[in-house]
């Protein structure tokens, strides 16, 4: 590995073990318990993706991941921050209260075990396509100093954004996991912006991307085959 590599690479591990670490606690101080098995269920989950993560990523890749960098679009920078910081976070809370004042219904058993193996999926879903396009930056940039290029192949041939739709898959089976239909409403939320993102982020492709009008002119939707 090269010394900015490793030092990004570096920079990656200590912010996602940090974000697992925040995860649990927000967890727990909002559920007001520690044996909160859902909520730790949900903590293994996230840990075992950031795992699958380093194993089956380039390191670069996570290195570019690891900080916001030069040429980030301002709009983004309320977007990202919405996307991974404040609707996760409120995620967490609400699910934890909804935990501590019984706001919603007890799930049937299936039905968190189905939400874990959907959870499971959007993120390797994600992770997919990660693998198939090296330019899978944190934020919306043109990366001309790594010779950006248009990703076609993967799940690139059958939608031009499959990141975004499988971490709205994640999202979406989040709340069942742990057991709160309340948490819906950040999550609606998040998906809401997640989209705006999207809509954004392809504009921008296109203007200032060679090959991307031709590759979206070949792949006509951004996320949803026959709908959008």
């Amino acid at each position: 590995l090269s010394g900015l590599t490793a030092s990004g690479l570096r920079r990656w591990a200590t912010k996602s073990i940090v974000y697992v670490i925040v995860l649990a606690a927000i967890l727990c101080l909002s559920a007001g318990r520690l044996d909160w098995i859902a909520g730790w269920v949900y903590v293994g989950l996230v840990a075992a993706v950031q795992v699958i993560d380093v194993l089956a990523l380039p390191h670069e890749l996570l290195a570019e991941r690891s900080q916001i960098r030069e040429g980030t679009k301002r709009w983004d920078m309320v977007l990202v921050s919405s996307m991974v910081l404040w609707l996760p976070l409120l995620t967490w809370i609400v699910a934890g209260l909804d935990e501590r004042f019984s706001w919603s219904p007890d799930l049937a058993s299936w039905l968190t075990i189905a939400s874990i193996i959907l959870a499971l999926a959007g993120a390797l879903f994600t992770v997919s396509a990660m693998r198939a396009n090296a330019y899978f930056s944190g934020t919306v940039r043109i990366q001309s100093e790594r010779g950006h290029q248009v990703a076609t192949s993967g799940p690139y041939r059958l939608m031009r954004h499959p990141g975004y739709v499988g971490m709205i898959v994640h999202y979406l089976a989040v709340p069942l996991i742990l057991g709160s239909l309340r948490a819906y409403i950040p999550v609606a939320l998040w998906i809401a912006v997640t989209i705006v993102r999207t809509a954004l982020e392809d504009k921008t492709l296109q203007a200032e991307l060679p090959g991307y009008r031709e590759y979206a002119q070949t792949v006509r939707y951004r996320m949803l085959p026959r709908v959008w």
